[in-house]
Formats: C-alpha cells, structure tokens, sequence
C-alpha cells in the first residue's frame, strides 16, 4: 500500500481556560493519500476545524496538542515539531487552505491581483510581471470573468462566488499537495455552491492532491468525496468509503446527519433531530466530556427518510392546484419596481438604474407560508424588505389588509409594524452585543406600549423563551453567550413578542448546521400552527423551502419567472432557471440507488 500524503496519529487537542483543559479533539487518526478527497463531516464544536488548523499550526497558544501529524511520502516529517520558519515554507506551499468566509480571509484594502501574486512572489521567488501572468491564468483556471479586469478589482466588488474563487485561485498558486477546504461554500447560494464543488474535484484530479474537505452537510460531499469521517464532540465516531457512510451508516449520530436534511422530507412530518438518534449523559467530571450514547431504536426514522430520498418520491400535481388560497387575501403586491441608480448625468440626475425588482406582482392569502428562491442579487431582499418599507419602491403598490403602505404616512406606519416583523439572516448582527436578549425581546413590547408594566413585559418574554426552546434563566445572558441556532430562536421569539399577522424570514436558516437547521424548521412549523402567521420564507435553498411553504415564487434578475405550489415547483419545475435550481441541490442524487 502507497505510503499516505498526510497520516494523523492519535491526535488529542485541549483548550486550557484558567487552569481548565477542554476536549477539542479525542484521540483521532486517519489519513490522506494521493488523488483522495477525504470528507470531515459534523457539527459546529465538533472538532472539524480545530484538526484542520492543527496542521498548519495555526491554533492558538492555549492549545495543548498531543500526537503525530506526518506529512510527505518518502521522508515524513512530524508538522507539530516544526519550527516557526520551517512550518512557514511549508504553509500556503506545499499544504494551502481555503477558510470558510472569504471577505474575512481577503484583505480588504488590497485588491484580489495582489494578494494573489503576494503568495506567488513569496513561495515562488519570481518578479512581478511572472506573479501577474500566473494569476490570471489562475484566475481563468478557476473560471473567473474578465480575469485581467479581477486583478485591479477589491474584494467588496466581487459577489461571494467570486470572492471564494479567488481564495481557491491562491490557495493553488504553489501547486500544494495538500488542500484543506474549511466550508468553502457554507450560505453560498446552491448553484454557485455547485460549481464551486465541481472545481475542487477538478483541480484535485488535475493536480493528483489529498484534499480534506470540512462540512457539516452530508449532501454536500455525497458525490466529491472518496471517504467520510463524522466528527462528534472530538472524536471520529465513523469513518469509510462515502457509498458505505451514505447507504449503511452504523453509528446513531451518522443516521441522524442523513435523516435531517429537508430535501425528500414529506412536509407534514417533523424533521428528525440528533436528539431522536441519540441520548446523551454527560459525566460531572470536569476533565472529560466522554458521553455515553445509546441508540434509541429510531433505526425506522431513518430508514423511511432514507426510502424517500432514494426513491425520490414525486406527488403528481394537477393544474388545478395552482395555487389555492388559503384565506383572505392578507397582501397584494402590485407592478412594485425597486431602482437603484448606477449613474448620474452632468445635472446631477439619476441616468442609469439597476432594477432590482422589475415589475413584480403577486398575492399571499392568509395562513399562507410563501417562499422566495432565487440566486444572490435576483431581488428577493430587496423584494421583501421594500415590503416591510424598510427600502423605499420606485413604483407600484404594496397593499397589506386593503391598506396602501407605499401611501402611508410615518406615524401610521410605526401603528402598522406591529403586525408586520422580520427575521434576518445573520442573528448575531440582529442582536444588539451589549443588550441581554431578555430585553431585547422586551424592547418592542415597551416601545408599542403592549401590555400595562415591566413586570408582564417580563412574563411575556419569558413565555416566549419557553416557546422557542430556550430556559427562562436565559433571560439576562447576552448574545455571544449562544450558539447560532440559539440565537436565532432569540430573534424569532423577539418577532412574536408583538403578535405579528405578518412575518418575513430572510434567509434565516441558510448559515445554521443541518441538524440546527431541522430544530429551527420543526419550531417554526409549532409556532405558525400556535400563532397563525402568515408568512415569506426567503432562501436560496429549494429544498428547505419545498419543506416550509405551500406556495413558491422563483425570482431571477428582479422578475418572478415560475411560480406555483410547492410540490409543482419543486418536483416539476418548467422554468430553466429553476430547473437549475433543483438539478444544484447538494446530495440530491446520493441515497439512489445506482
């Protein structure tokens, strides 16, 4: 057998905090060869990126690491005993990563061309005129527009995509023999998603690279990788070839990874969650967090997720289904055109516009959850945030209970938001840091005057703690002190606080982990069956809005090109674009049977 590119030992990591050692990583091996794209799958907290960093050294200096990394096939050398400028040759050169959000990664006061050519000229050792003519055709390998124009464009100008292209283009710039990719495409949309993938796979085959690729989607991976490991708590609790994994998963946690993914979900069931794989009894010793697991015989939860996805079951819609009103119509949105001016004339007045939603009409009836699909920058931000008046249409009529909001005055408007609310995408820049989420969900209640005093304000809150799955005692905590799919229940129960009829969800589960993911599906489909909102679910994700709505609209370039049930739309779709959409769903095809 080929000696493996990289061949980590009974790794062990620890975090120290005040005198306190913290598991991060439990004795793990396992290694990469040649040509192998080798998968780390789990949660966050996890350990997926703290073995990943381990590699390179870049953890920082509370981290007590334990074990072997050997890198290189005819002298292995142990990276954790290297040396500070040995290690630095090594990084970016023969061992590069791809982190998991470019615009942090990328200096924002350099333009792409540089940061680019920097790498070259510092490993490579060549001028500057040999750095440039390697990053373009960098840039071209990694099939980016106009990529001459790139070299002089700064990261802000550049969509997600692009930006991620761009890290991909440096990390190849030494021709590594090892890749790391740390969720490379993490809340990119699922087209841009796809390619991205699709271009990982083809620069491993063309340069023969080990690539350790770091998610915690299943589907992601189902169909680039060659072997999964399933990180848990630290420790690699699964690991083999990817059709063993995906079609005769053995570990519990495994089954429930595969089994809470939306997509081929029926829509009437609640998703299964991690909880109902595993039961989990953590020991009061402070330095262990060794977890006794018992498999609670969901083996048929399992199973009929797994009979669902691999017979990709597809109800026949008839055309008469499209659409039925739930209700009373609740909105109508009429002719809306939002415009962004791009130039102005020697006069100062606006010339050329971007619409960024051209035309656009449509109702929603009540009880209703509707949801917007589309790509980054097609408008359906935009759509719904002019919706809520937070931007301002150009034209057209946006009529919710019969009542005129692009007509309506301030103060009536102010009356009016306390029916209408909306959940965005990132919660933690939702959250004010330097206010206990107690009384930021406190807060609307006190400006609209709801309810006679403090003291009901706070027994309110702490019902609406209750309702989203969170302890009363959270009450004074602040926002960093919560995990992600926490701080997007705070965010929910803020936008309940007022008993809105209206709710809009902007990509609000697009950055969370599948299992958080199912959590945060299953509490909204309680709270609408509780509270009786209506609602727009905006994602870029088909398969996550297949599960929570009953109607979908499609919009592209601003306009709506498909619209219908959601069966209709998500089974048999007549647009292009939106056949596009759902042929780019990661892991659609892994559980069917070849």
């Amino acid at each position: 057998m080929d000696t493996p590119l990289l061949s980590i030992k009974n790794l062990s990591i620890q975090f120290n905090q005040d005198g306190v050692l913290s598991n991060a990583v439990i004795n793990n091996s396992f290694d990469v060869a040649a040509g192998e794209l080798v998968a780390i799958v789990g949660e966050s907290g996890s350990g997926k990126s703290v073995t990943a960093l381990s590699v390179l050294q870049l953890l920082p200096k509370q981290a007590v690491i334990n074990g072997e990394i050997l890198f290189g096939q005819d002298e292995p050398v142990d990276l954790l005993k290297l040396s500070h400028k040995k290690i630095n040759s090594i990084r970016g050169n023969k061992i590069a990563m791809i982190f998991q959000e470019p615009m942090t990664s990328l200096n924002p006061v350099f333009t792409c061309g540089y940061q680019v050519m920097e790498a070259i000229q510092l490993h490579q050792k060549v001028n500057k005129e040999t750095a440039r003519q390697k990053t373009i055709e960098l840039f071209e390998k990694v099939k980016l527009p106009e990529p001459a124009n790139l070299l002089s464009r700064y990261p802000h100008e550049l969509s997600g995509g692009q930006k991620q292209r761009v890290m991909i283009a440096m990390a190849m710039s030494c021709n590594p023999t090892i890749l790391i990719a740390d969720e490379p495409t993490t809340a990119l949309d699922v087209t841009v998603q796809k390619t991205i993938l699709e271009l990982i796979k083809s620069l491993q085959a063309q340069n023969n690279m080990g690539v350790i690729f770091i998610t915690h989607d299943l589907g992601v991976v189902a169909d680039i990788a060659d072997k999964i490991l399933v990180m848990r708590k630290g420790e690699i609790v699964e690991q083999g070839l990817t059709k063993d994994i995906l079609h005769a998963p053995q570990h519990p946690y495994t089954k429930a990874l595969l089994a809470c993914r939306p997509a081929g979900q029926p829509k009437e069931k609640r998703l299964p969650v991690v909880s109902d794989f595993i039961k989990t009894e953590t020991k009061p010793q402070a330095t262990s967090n060794k977890t006794q697991e018992t498999d609670l015989n969901f083996q048929s939860q399992f199973d009929s997720a797994n009979k669902l996805q691999t017979t990709n079951h597809q109800p026949q819609i008839e055309q008469s289904e499209i659409p039925k009103a739930f209700g009373t119509t609740i909105l109508e949105v009429k002719n809306l055109h939002v415009h962004f001016p791009l130039k102005k004339n020697i006069f100062g007045k606006a010339s050329t516009f971007f619409k960024a939603v051209d035309d656009v009409s449509f109702t929603v009836q009540q009880g209703d959850i509707v949801g917007l699909v589309g790509e980054s920058g097609c408008g359906k931000t935009t759509l719904g945030r002019s919706i809520l008046q937070l931007i301002k249409p150009t034209a057209g009529k946006i009529l919710l209970d019969g009542k005129d909001l692009t007509q309506t005055n301030k103060e009536v408007l102010r009356n009016m938001r306390k029916d209408l609310q909306i959940v965005f995408q990132d919660p933690y820049g939702s959250l004010n840091p330097r206010i206990a989420i107690g009384d930021a969900i406190l807060e609307p209640l006190k400006v609209h005057s709801v309810l006679s005093g403090h003291k009901q304000r706070k027994e309110k809150v702490m019902e609406l703690l209750e309702k989203v799955s969170l302890d009363t005692s959270h009450f004074n905590r602040y926002p960093h002190q919560f995990s992600g799919g926490q701080r997007q229940r705070i965010c929910i129960a803020r936008a309940l606080a007022l008993n809105p009829s209206f709710l809009i969800f902007d990509e609000s589960v697009s950055a969370l982990d599948v299992s958080v993911q199912a959590q945060v599906l299953n509490l909204l489909n309680d709270l609408k069956k509780e509270f009786g909102f209506t609602a727009i679910f905006i994602s870029h994700d088909l398969s996550v809005v297949h599960y929570i709505c009953n109607r979908i609209l499609v919009m592209y370039k601003g306009k709506i090109v498909e619209a219908g049930t959601a069966d209709q739309v998500y089974h048999h779709p007549k647009n292009e674009y939106t056949q596009n959409l759902v042929n780019a769903i990661p892991g659609k095809n892994a559980y069917q049977s070849s």
